[in-house]
């Protein structure tokens, strides 16, 4: 056999290499003249890192190691050069032990050199030099691997950091010789740029224990769009900082700041905010796109008579509307749409707000700034001397705003501003709370409106809603009378089913009785019976409605709204129109079957209404509710298990097992497929493969927890990964337990009897 002319470094590892590669493959790479074997013999697709590591692990009785797991107190105490020239990583380090990753296990040098320098017991692991040169390049050089990242991605975007003082200098970093830039600035730009074009309203920065998380909130939904490595966080993050004009040296204080750009030539505000966590500096980047601003109200996807309430409430020339809601629910949009309308009046109007979010023409709008003493409250006595007719204020945060904003509407004008309150009439005792008289918020408040924001099903895949409906819903959703949606994915919806918002909302008129009431500081449920009385609709009728019209799902619905209790009428509050007479009290348990299994296809109504007593009563239970254990007549009722396994010969083994031990199995051979069977089967309990084609465990798991009637359902996962990772993972995403591939048929057995055990005690 002749040898290669040249000696590689890893000469030793084709002693290994014989035993795994074909005689031919052996001469291929004994001819080639390459500094490495083992990287010879990957790239040219002989044999896999992981085929070597498990070759190699046995013969030095040495552990593979987990180059993903590196500590910060190894990395900083084992410099680059060295990391380099011996190709190792540091993993890990204790007093008197230094843990590496190497490729060489006969590297004795390497050894001897950081055992001196450092101190400590060197302990070698297995690791590929691929990945171990990697891993390097991230750790000590993360702008390499950002450069690497931006390889594999679109960077023609055009875009500008403008100053925020808006003069004429302007920062170009988008136009100018971009082979030049920084990787780390390009990243940036490619990050916020392509959270535009998504439709993000935010850019979520997020470190984690593995790398840097970048997720877009698109639809109010958040999504993880990429992971960056840890080392590559503190340059993304100052590089965020300076274009927010932040102080990049402070990482121990929460820090807000605004950035403007240009991307493609359409400007776009950007509202930054930092916040200090354990494994670093979390950044939220707001997007105020001004080209998806709603400007009017018949554009935000009100149902006809709410739109009209709120346009009635306009008509009001002095008093306080106030539009509510939490974080993120679309209230100043709302604000805006409302300030359009009015200013076709031809009236003088003044906002004050913190921050500006959009730029309206023809308004004065004003940015509170604390620093130079320019507050809400400084804010509202000057502008009640510049002769306003409606004002704005971005939001009502304390007694003395309160106080004056009152005061303006009690001397002639019309105040606009928001609170968080989870409803209407909470606004009222969120008022009293805070120290305004109940008789001077009786004689202020005009209106109230309560608002969320749900996700529109995507028109391209939307199609009929043919599952069940839960028990608790069949009230509103009555077979026969109405037709259900659902989405399912497509191109233009990212695959989820839904593109684009509008907003659901409660519309509070203040009455002459209203107003008696709270006055007279009556407890809640009796402001909330006099706001129906005077026509309010509450937050869930208005989500029904858009449901029965076909505009979202049941599924969105419970995503963004709780159903009402058991005790309360459809409406959802006292006074509903449905008939008392017909309410029956719901049963304690369920007997027999489970139900709720129908069909739920409904024509649609005139209007897509359904008259509130017209539904009839139904019992409240839940869909995937137990069944007894023993049925009406002494036989045992057998439980439902849904395996999800795409490995034909596993599955067929696993249900031969579950079967002979009385269960009723379904199967389901990818993650669309497995959904489908659950809204069909209904299953007692899930066993879910992690790897799974169309739609992978996770994606499972994440649909199963967002929707009421499965978030209890019990979830088996079974995964090839038995890393602490990997067991934490699937916690997360709301697995019940798990097993590692393989397994013994008596723990999955175990396994499932213990769940349905322990969830038949719960209920």
């Amino acid at each position: 056999m002749t040898h290669p002319a040249f000696s590689a470094r890893d000469e030793w590892l084709l002693v290994t290499l014989d035993g795994i590669l074909t005689p031919e493959q052996m001469t291929v790479l004994r001819g080639l003249n390459e500094e490495s074997f083992w990287e010879a013999a990957v790239r040219r697709n002989f044999v896999t890192d992981d085929q070597i590591l498990q070759a190699l692990a046995p013969r030095f009785r040495m552990r593979i190691a987990n180059v993903q797991s590196v500590s910060q107190q190894a990395k900083e105490l084992v410099p680059e050069h060295l990391a380099r020239k011996y190709r190792i990583l540091p993993l890990a380090i204790s007093d008197s032990v230094l843990d590496i990753a190497t490729a060489d296990p006969h590297d004795l040098d390497c050894e001897r050199t950081l055992a001196f320098a450092l101190g400590r017991t060197i302990r070698m692991a297995l690791g590929s030099p691929t990945k171990i040169a990697e891993r390097i390049d991230e750790l000590y050089r993360p702008e390499n691997v950002v450069e690497k990242i931006l390889e594999g991605v679109q960077t023609d975007y055009d875009v500008e950091a403008i100053s925020e003082e808006f003069d004429d200098a302007e920062m170009d970093i988008g136009t100018a010789d971009r082979a030049s830039e920084r990787p780390v600035i390009r990243l940036v730009d490619h990050i916020v740029a392509e959270g535009i074009q998504s439709r993000a309203s935010d850019i979520h920065i997020e470190p984690e224990e593995a790398g840097v998380s970048v997720r877009y909130r698109i639809d109010g939904v958040l999504r993880q769009v990429m992971i960056l490595p840890r080392a590559a966080g503190i340059p993304l993050v100052s590089r965020i900082k300076i274009m927010a004009s932040l102080d990049i040296a402070d990482r121990l204080r929460p820090q807000d700041g605004r950035a403007r750009v240009a991307v493609n030539g359409n400007r776009v505000d950007l509202r930054v905010s930092t916040l200090p966590a354990s494994q670093g500096e979390k950044v939220v980047i707001r997007i105020l796109d001004q080209r998806s601003t709603v400007l009017s109200l018949d554009s935000l996807g009100l149902n006809p008579d709410e739109s009209q309430r709120i346009k009635d409430l306009l008509d009001v020339r002095e008093g306080v509307v106030l539009v509510t809601g939490p974080t993120g629910s679309g209230k100043t949009t709302t604000l805006y749409s409302m300030l359009r309308t009015i200013q076709a009046r031809g009236v003088n109007i003044v906002t004050v707000e913190d921050p500006v979010e959009y730029r309206l023409q023809g308004i004065v709008q004003v940015q509170v700034n604390e620093k130079a003493g320019l507050t809400f409250v400084a804010a509202l006595r000057s502008i009640l001397r510049q002769d306003p007719d409606v004002i704005l204020v971005g939001e009502i945060r304390d007694r003395e705003t309160a106080n004056i904003a009152i005061q303006a509407s009690l001397t002639g004008h019309l105040v606009l501003s928001t609170l968080h309150t989870i409803d209407a009439s909470s606004s009222v005792t969120r008022l009293a709370d805070i120290g305004i008289e109940p008789y001077k918020i009786a004689a202020a408040i005009k209106g109230i409106i309560a608002q969320r924001l749900m996700r529109r099903l995507c028109h391209s895949c939307r199609e009929l809603h043919t599952g069940p409906v839960t028990e608790k819903l069949r009230r509103w959703f009555p077979e026969g009378m109405t037709t259900l949606y659902r989405g399912v994915g497509c191109p233009d919806c990212s695959m989820t089913g839904y593109r684009g918002r509008f907003s659901i909302t409660e519309v509070l008129v203040a009455t002459a009785e209203f107003e008696r009431r709270v006055a007279a500081t009556e407890p809640l449920d009796k402001l909330v019976e006099a706001a129906r009385e005077g026509g309010m609709a509450s937050l869930w009728e208005s989500g029904i409605q858009h449901v029965r019209n076909g505009e979202t799902s049941i599924d969105e619905l419970l995503r963004v709204l709780e159903a009402p209790m058991e005790t309360t009428r459809p409406g959802g509050a006292p006074g509903s129109a449905i008939d008392q007479s017909s309410e029956q009290p719901a049963p304690t348990r369920a007997t027999g079957a489970l139900t709720g299994r129908a069909a739920q296809v409904l024509p649609h109504t005139p209007g897509g209404r359904l008259p509130l007593h017209a539904v009839p009563p139904s019992p409240m239970g839940e869909q995937f509710q137990l069944v007894d254990d023993v049925a009406g007549d002494g036989r045992q009722v057998p439980k439902k298990v849904l395996l999800v396994e795409d490995e034909d010969a596993l599955r067929r083994v696993m249900k031969d097992l579950l079967e002979r031990e009385g269960f009723i199995v379904f199967e389901a051979v990818d993650g669309v497929k497995a959904l489908d069977e659950i809204d069909r089967a209904a299953p007692d309990i899930v066993v879910l493969d992690l790897n799974l084609p169309r739609l992978d465990g996770y994606g499972v798991l994440s649909h199963l927890r967002a929707r009421l009637a499965t978030q209890d359902l019990p979830v088996i996962v079974l995964t090839a990964k038995g890393d602490e990772d990997s067991e934490v993972r699937v916690f997360e995403f709301g697995a019940s337990d798990y097993l590692t591939k393989p397994f013994r048929p008596r723990a999955l057995s175990a396994r499932l009897h213990s769940l349905l055990a322990r969830r038949r005690d719960v209920t």
